[in-house]
């Protein structure tokens, strides 16, 4: 029996302890689950057989190295900083390691490491990245075998909610960790490439340059740069594309009434916001304006932003509760991104019987014998609940089915992998359509590039 230790029980690994212990019996798999909080742990077990629960701390190494030792498969669904000191683990006891995060400069120095020690270190394999990962590399080796020359690439990815929940003037609601949502697009300018133009948008206009994209059965969407498009290039095999692209999905009109906390810099976290514990909502939007005794906080906001009373933004702001006297109730005082959070977390929470929903969307321009010719891909996925959500649907299902196919020797490669060959992607694909995870092709009129 292979025993498979999952570290991690939050969010977004419920679908998959679910998909491991569905296939355990047939796989012939023991399933332990460990987490800081036993009690996630045994709700995401739910009293299977063969799986169990434990109360488990990742960053004390001596339990972490029992674990690790122990097992014969590690998938470490841990924040994106851990997984490091796990996968060092995984090298010194030789143990086959899956994580669904981006692979860190860190962690490609682990390659040689991970290929002397005869395992695989699979990262990149949960929804963006990984489902984008998969279906935009099938796509491209079919325009590849066919003889066609990539011209344009082009993919979005929107975590949002369902059209059924989608119930205020947003548009939104937080479906996964709110804090990367205040902090999108921090960290430097956006990149990327257009008709062979560097071009570089700053945080400060990030939410002002969006593109409009309509995905066939879900309507208008509008998508703004992602941190950095070129490294896709290489990672895609197109070191020459003169446009390549890559984003975030919102509906339209979010990006330019969220650009108004960016402008205010309700969105920075570098700093303490001295005397915000004793703040209200209306005390926190006025620490930014300029002192005037005479006029309203609303008043200031609108002239210093050049907000009409009748604009569309002037309604979301209001229905988020930013000008009202409700205190903040912060135990220490923090950090503006902090702030913003939680007055968001009160508006933008999932309710239970809220549904949320993953949008994905890619275009494709290549050549083929002097033509120009265009395909959209677009893949959407509604969840079922608040724990088998969308999110954690196509983040973990990639995960369980790469994990099955790494124990039964399908993938043999070794070091620091991703998902981006095709005895990974076409049967990773082709499962996750039984799941319902499906994309549409259409090949449509080109335009010029």
């Amino acid at each position: 029996m292979k025993k498979i230790l999952v570290i991690g029980a939050g969010r977004s690994s419920s679908s998959l302890i679910k998909y491991l212990l569905e296939n355990s019996e047939k796989e012939n798999w023991k399933i332990k689950v460990g987490d800081m909080d036993k009690q996630i742990a045994l709700e995401k077990v739910d009293g299977h057989p063969r799986g169990e629960a434990f109360e488990f701390n990742a960053l004390e190494p001596n339990q972490r190295e029992k674990e690790v030792k122990e097992c014969d498969f590690v998938v470490s669904m841990l924040p994106a900083r851990f997984h490091i000191e796990v996968v060092k683990d995984c090298i010194r006891f030789q143990k086959n390691v899956i994580t669904p995060s981006y692979v860190s400069n860190e962690m490609k120095e682990l390659n040689d490491q991970a290929v002397e020690a005869g395992i695989i270190v699979m990262n990149e394999i949960g929804v963006d990245p990984g489902i984008d990962h998969l279906s935009a590399k099938k796509i491209l080796d079919d325009i590849e075998e066919m003889g066609g020359e990539m011209t344009c690439f082009e993919s979005f990815t929107g975590g949002l909610v369902a059209p059924e929940s989608d119930d205020n003037p947003w548009n939104y609601k937080f479906t996964w960790n709110p804090r990367n949502v205040v902090l999108a697009g921090q960290g430097g300018a956006a990149k990327f490439i257009q008709e062979g133009q560097y071009k570089y948008i700053p945080y400060t206009k990030l939410f002002r340059r969006t593109e409009i994209i309509d995905v066939e059965g879900r309507g208008k969407f509008e998508g703004y740069a992602n941190r950095d498009s070129l490294k896709y290039r290489n990672i895609y095999s197109l070191e020459t594309i003169p446009t390549i692209f890559r984003g975030t999905l919102r509906k339209v009109g979010f990006s330019r009434a969220w650009n108004v906390f960016v402008q205010l810099g309700a969105t920075d976290d570098s700093y303490i916001l001295e005397g915000s514990k004793d703040m209200t909502n209306r005390d926190f939007i006025n620490s930014f304006l300029a002192y005037n005794q005479h006029d309203s906080v609303e008043l200031k906001l609108r002239y210093y932003l050049q907000i009409e009373q009748d604009d569309v933004i002037w309604d979301k702001l209001v229905w988020l509760g930013i000008f009202e006297n409700t205190p903040l109730n912060l135990k220490e005082d923090a950090t503006p991104a902090q702030i913003l959070q939680q007055i968001l977390e009160a508006k933008w929470s999932l309710a239970k019987s809220d549904k949320d929903m993953i949008v994905m969307w890619h275009k494709f321009g290549f050549r083929i014998n002097g033509e120009n010719r265009e395909i959209h891909s677009s893949m959407s996925y509604i969840g079922t609940d608040q724990t088998y959500t969308a999110m954690s649907d196509t983040v973990g299902l990639p995960v369980g089915i790469c994990t099955k196919m790494i124990l039964n020797g399908t993938i043999q490669s070794k070091g620091v992998q991703l998902p981006i060959h095709k005895e990974i992607y076409e049967p990773v694909l082709k499962e996750l359509e039984k799941f319902g995870v499906i994309f549409r092709e259409t090949e449509v009129e080109p335009v010029l590039y």
